[in-house]
């Protein structure tokens, strides 16, 4: 005999896909949601079909967009002659956090792995080379300081200097093998104020 109908068995097994969703907190998260009335939960669908189908990547940086270019391309007030280079939109969100950084950004999707047979192809840092020949100065690499955020930045300093690019690094002020998306405002800013070049 199954302990719940069919349909709520459907919802805790696809709620339990999603990151960090145990099988515990599908189920009270399946249960909250039946507690909802019908116009909650036809809201919360709403949203998410929205999202899926509006939200796509910038065609200048990469990050996430519901326009054709995000808000830090459109802004006016943004540093021009900056470009940060990050990993993925998580991380942008990141820096934002710090109130430090006011340039632009780059965002691969990904990073170089061959353990995982990811090379350069199969991030976007190829499409970051037409915007070098506008006004941008220094490329600060900021992907996650790991095996392969390194070998990332690597690649990216061996590509990048011979166009006449200052490219730097963040500081290492952030853990071995930490992921940006975890790390709090203060770290991030010392790590920006302690970049060097690669």
């Amino acid at each position: 005999m199954e302990a719940y109908p069919r349909p709520m068995g459907k919802l805790i097994g696809e709620l339990s896909k999603l990151p960090g969703i145990g099988p515990k907190t599908a189920r009270r998260l399946a249960f909250y949601i039946l507690g909802q009335s019908t116009g909650e939960v036809k809201n919360l669908a709403e949203a998410l079909t929205e999202a899926k189908e509006k939200i796509h990547y910038c065609s200048i940086c990469n990050h996430l967009t519901a326009e054709t270019t995000c808000s830090f391309c459109r802004s006016p007030e943004r540093d021009q002659d900056v470009v940060c280079v990050v990993e993925s939109p998580k991380d942008v969100v990141a820096m934002e956090k710090t109130g430090e950084y006011r340039g632009l950004y780059h965002v691969l999707h990904g990073a170089i792995s061959p353990m995982d047979g990811i090379g350069p192809d199969q991030i976007k840092i190829r499409n970051l080379l037409p915007r070098l020949k506008d006004e941008i100065e220094e490329v600060i690499v900021a992907t996650d300081p790991n095996a392969e955020g390194d070998a990332t930045a690597m690649y990216m300093a061996k590509l990048l200097k011979p166009l006449g690019v200052k490219v730097t690094r963040i500081a290492h002020g952030l853990p071995v093998g930490g992921d940006l998306e975890y790390a709090d405002e203060v770290t991030l800013s010392k790590a920006l104020e302690g970049r060097r070049e690669i």
